[in-house]
C-alpha cells in the first residue's frame, strides 16, 4: 500500500507529535531551545515557584542579545531593566545548568544568528524561542516556531509544546534575481502582494529556481520575516547547499558515519512528488527590483521605482482607514516618489541583515566613499564571530572610512536598545524587519530594506536605488 505524499512540515510534524487527540492542539517533542534575556525571566520564576528543574539543559541554549548595548562593552548598561535582564539570565543559566553565551563570550550575538553558525541550527528539527523572528532557523528545513513567556516555561519544564499543526502554504520564487535584486527584496515583495496576514495559519515552504540560487544566510533573510506575512513559521527544504553549511560546525554531527547517516535522514524531508499544499503563490524573481516600505507594516512595500499609494485605491474600508493613518504617521503623500527622500539614519543590521554576506554587500557598495553629511550611519554586526569575521576581511574599515559607526554584536537599532534609536519626526532606513509606529524610537519613521539599498542610501543620504551605484 502506497502511503499518501506529505509535505516537509507533514514529515516534520509526524516524527515529532507525542500525542495528537482530534479536536485538541498536540504535544510536540523540541529538539531545540534558544533563551534569551527578554522573554525568559518570568519563565524561570515559575519553575522556581512550582519546584520544577529543566528537563533537558543540554538542549536548551541561552545568549544576551536583544538588552545588550552595542557601544563599548567595557562601560556599563546605563539602563537599569536592560542591566538587570542581562544579569538575571547569568543567573538562571547558572542555577539550572544552562550553556549561556552572555556579554564577553566569543560566541554571544543574536540568537537566530548564533544557532546557525554553531550548527545547533540543523534540518528536521523543531526549534522553539521566545522571540517572534525564530523562523529564521527554517532556511535549514527545521519547524522553528516563536513562542511567548509561558510557552519558554513549559519547553523548560517538559522539553514539549501545546501546537495545533499548521497548514502548508507553498511559495515558488522562480527565475532569477537581477543584479541589485536581494533575498530581503523577495520577501518584502512577497509580504506586499498577501499582505501581513496572508499567512495566517500557515507555514510557508520556499521554493523554486531562485530559492535555491541563494546562500544559506540569504535564505534565513527569506525565513526570518515569514512571520511578517502572517505565518506560523516558514522553511526551506535542505538541499547541498544546507549541508555544506552545517558541515564541520561545533555543534554539527561528528566523525564520518554519524555524519554520513545524518545527511542520509536530511536527504528525505523535501515534500513528496504531489504533495499537496493549502495555498499556493508563485513570484516570478526576474520581474522583481529592490523593495522598500513605505508605511507602518512590512506588508505596506512597493519597488523602489514606485510611488506611494493612495487609500483610495484600497480594497476595503479598512484597508483605506489603515493607509491614511499609515500616511500621517510617515507624513508621506499619496502619488509621491521614495526615490530622493531625505533620511537621517541609516541602520544595517538586525536578525534579518547582520550576517557576513550582509556586510560584504554593503562594504562593496561604501568601499572608496564616504556618507552623507549630517546622516547618521550604525553597522550592527549580528554576532561576535560575525564582528570578528568582518574585521578580519577589512570590512570594518570600510565602514569606518566611510563614516559609518561599527558598533558591538546586538539587536540594537530594531528594537530601539540602550540609545540605539532614532528622535520623533527622523526617517530612518532599516535593514530590520519590522516597520511599526514607534519600534526605532518614539515617533521615529522607519523604510525597510535591503543592505544594498541601504547603503546606496547612507552615501547619497536619499532614498536611492542601488543599482544606479553598482552600474556606476
Amino acid at each position: 500500500m502506497t502511503s499518501q505524499p506529505r509535505t516537509i512540515v507533514d514529515k516534520i510534524w509526524d516524527e515529532h507529535v507525542v500525542i495528537e487527540e482530534p479536536g485538541a492542539p498536540a504535544i510536540l517533542g523540541i529538539d531545540l531551545h534558544l533563551v534569551h534575556e527578554v522573554t525568559s525571566p518570568q519563565a524561570f520564576d515559575g519553575l522556581r515557584r512550582r519546584g520544577l528543574t529543566v528537563q533537558h539543559p543540554e538542549r536548551t541554549i541561552a545568549t544576551a542579545d536583544h538588552s545588550t548595548p552595542t557601544h563599548d562593552r567595557s562601560l556599563p548598561i546605563l539602563d537599569q531593566q536592560a542591566a538587570f535582564q542581562v544579569a538575571q539570565l547569568a543567573r538562571n543559566c547558572e542555577e539550572f545548568g544552562i550553556p549561556l553565551y552572555g556579554l564577553g563570550s566569543d560566541r554571544q550575538g543574536i540568537v537566530h544568528v548564533i544557532g546557525p553558525e554553531l550548527g545547533l541550527t540543523q534540518p528536521g528539527m523543531t526549534i522553539v524561542c521566545g522571540d517572534s523572528h525564530t523562523a529564521t532557523h527554517g532556511a535549514f528545513g527545521a519547524l522553528a516556531i516563536g513562542i511567548g513567556t509561558s510557552e519558554v516555561e513549559m519547553v523548560l519544564a517538559t522539553q514539549t509544546l501545546l501546537q495545533r499543526k499548521p497548514r502548508s502554504f507553498e511559495v515558488r520564487v522562480d527565475g532569477r534575481l537581477s543584479p541589485g535584486v536581494t533575498a530581503k527584496d523577495v520577501i518584502l515583495a512577497l509580504i506586499a502582494q498577501i499582505g501581513v496576514g496572508g499567512g495566517t495559519g500557515h507555514v510557508f515552504e520556499y521554493g523554486g529556481e531562485a530559492i535555491r540560487a541563494l546562500t544559506m544566510e540569504e535564505r534565513m533573510t527569506i525565513c526570518n520575516m515569514s512571520i511578517e506575512g502572517g505565518a506560523r513559521a516558514g522553511l526551506i527544504a535542505p538541499d547541498e547547499t544546507t549541508f555544506a553549511y552545517v558541515d564541520g560546525r561545533p555543534h554539527a554531527p561528528k566523525g564520518a558515519a554519524d555524519w554520513t547517516a545524518a545527511v542520509e535522514r536530511w536527504r528525505n524531508l523535501p515534500s513528496d512528488e504531489g504533495a499537496v499544499h493549502a495555498r499556493s503563490v508563485t513570484i516570478d524573481a526576474s520581474a522583481l527590483e529592490p523593495m522598500i516600505t513605505y508605511g507602518t507594516n512590512p506588508g505596506m512595500g512597493m519597488g523602489i521605482s514606485a510611488a506611494v499609494p493612495s487609500p483610495d485605491d484600497a480594497a476595503d474600508e479598512s484597508g483605506r482607514r489603515a493607509l491614511e493613518r499609515a500616511l500621517e504617521y510617515m507624513d508621506l503623500s499619496a502619488g509621491e516618489p521614495l526615490l530622493g527622500h531625505k533620511v537621517d539614519i541609516v541602520f544595517i543590521g538586525s536578525c534579518t541583515n547582520s550576517r557576513i554576506g550582509d556586510l560584504r554587500q554593503a562594504a562593496a557598495l561604501m568601499k572608496g566613499r564616504h556618507v552623507a553629511s549630517d546622516l547618521r550611519v550604525m553597522v550592527v554586526p549580528g554576532s561576535q564571530q560575525v564582528k570578528a569575521a568582518a574585521e578580519r576581511e577589512g570590512l570594518a574599515d570600510i565602514f569606518r572610512a566611510a563614516g559609518a559607526e561599527w558598533r558591538e554584536a546586538g539587536c540594537s537599532m530594531c528594537i530601539a536598545m540602550n540609545g540605539d534609536q532614532g528622535a520623533p519626526g527622523q526617517y530612518i532606513v532599516s535593514t530590520s524587519n519590522r516597520n511599526f509606529e514607534g519600534r526605532q524610537g518614539k515617533g521615529a519613521r522607519t523604510f525597510l530594506a535591503s543592505p544594498l539599498t541601504a547603503a546606496a542610501t547612507a552615501l547619497a543620504g536619499v532614498v536611492t536605488d542601488p543599482r544606479r551605484m553598482m552600474d556606476a
